[in-house]
């Protein structure tokens, strides 16, 4: 039954392949009869092609890695694009997607995913897998608007075109676009995860209370930009650890979310040398101070990066990227000038 299903969905989306291409595969492209794209996880590229019509050669859907030699229809499409791992999740993905109803008969109670937690590292490892990467979507253009156009090295981040949103206990479930972030620990596991709900009309925050929230395990973690090895950065925001990478694209960054999590951060024991990204702001103070005393105690050279205004962001968008890029020159040690700025000199 269930291979049933399996063929009837996979002919189902075949017949809207181009849809369904420029729904899970939006960081590809048509060309001619095929959509061309990275791999069936959405990846930039090239190398994998999707038949977008019946033909003598095969059917619409079906699709085939040149780099890796992997081939498939489009509900593994879906699976790898989505994340997802169980067949009921990626038949339920499709059945969305193609506004099919609910089968008639549902598996027995003892075979279901049961609910994960509210707010636990299981929700929030769901949560990511269940989203998409951020090119050519509402995240990437949120970023944008704030100067961030380099996102080289950001496959922790990810969008989710229709994330809950709940105001309060006793408020109804909102819906709204969100860029999510995934905190991982040291050995790159998701731990938790971030949600900056977005305005699809202003490309801004969304207008409800709290556009930002965090979720599962989070003190010690972090939203990891590159592998951190003997040198890296850390800071507050994404936003703003993102900005000074704009200047600073080689070197490996993270942001903890907020102040209290950034003197908590776990350092790897390859560490030696620790920039620490500051808020112009009383926590950032307090921030910096404890960082400062827990590198020192853990023999790791402590370096703080100061912005000229509030944030590092504020100071890309108000001063210009020239500007940012002095103000690190004159703060980062040189032998990490000539490491990690060389492409941006």
């Amino acid at each position: 039954m269930a291979r049933q299903n399996a063929a009837d969905l996979a002919h189902r989306l075949g017949r809207q392949a181009e849809a369904v291409c420029r729904h899970y595969l939006s960081s590809g492209r048509r060309e001619g009869r095929y959509w061309l794209v990275g791999d069936a996880r959405n990846t930039p590229g090239r190398s994998m092609y999707v038949r977008l019509n019946d033909s003598p050669k095969g059917l619409a859907g079906k699709w085939t890695d040149a780099a890796t030699g992997e081939h498939g229809d489009l509900l593994d499409v879906i699976r790898e694009s989505c994340g997802l791992v169980d067949f009921k999740e990626v038949a339920e993905e499709a059945r969305t997607f193609l506004s099919m109803p609910p089968p008639e008969r549902e598996p027995c109670p003892q075979h279901r995913q049961s609910p994960a937690p509210h707010g636990s590292p299981e929700a929030a490892r769901r949560l990511v897998g269940m989203s998409q990467p951020i090119y050519r979507t509402l995240a990437q253009a949120y970023l944008r608007e704030r100067g961030i156009t380099d996102l080289r090295g950001t496959g922790n981040l990810r969008f989710h075109p229709r994330c809950y949103y709940r105001p309060d206990e006793h408020s109804p479930t909102e819906t709204w676009p969100a860029m999510i972030a995934a905190v991982t620990d040291l050995d790159g596991r998701i731990t938790g995860a971030h949600r900056t709900w977005l305005d699809p009309r202003r490309r801004d925050k969304a207008p409800v209370d709290r556009p930002r929230r965090a979720m599962g395990d989070l003190l010690g973690n972090a939203v990891r930009f590159g592998i951190g090895s003997e040198v890296m950065a850390a800071g507050e925001g994404i936003e703003t650890v993102l900005s000074l990478r704009q200047v600073i694209p080689d070197m490996p960054m993270l942001a903890a979310l907020s102040a209290a999590h950034l003197a908590a951060i776990l350092f790897p024991d390859t560490l030696r040398r620790l920039y620490i990204v500051r808020d112009n702001d009383p926590a950032g103070d307090g921030a910096r101070d404890c960082l400062v005393e827990r590198a020192n105690g853990a023999g790791i050279e402590a370096i703080v990066i100061s912005p000229e205004l509030g944030d590092f962001n504020e100071d890309l968008r108000t001063l210009g990227m020239d500007a940012l890029r002095m103000e690190a020159r004159l703060q980062v040690a040189p032998q990490d000038v000539a490491r990690f700025m060389a492409l941006a000199a």
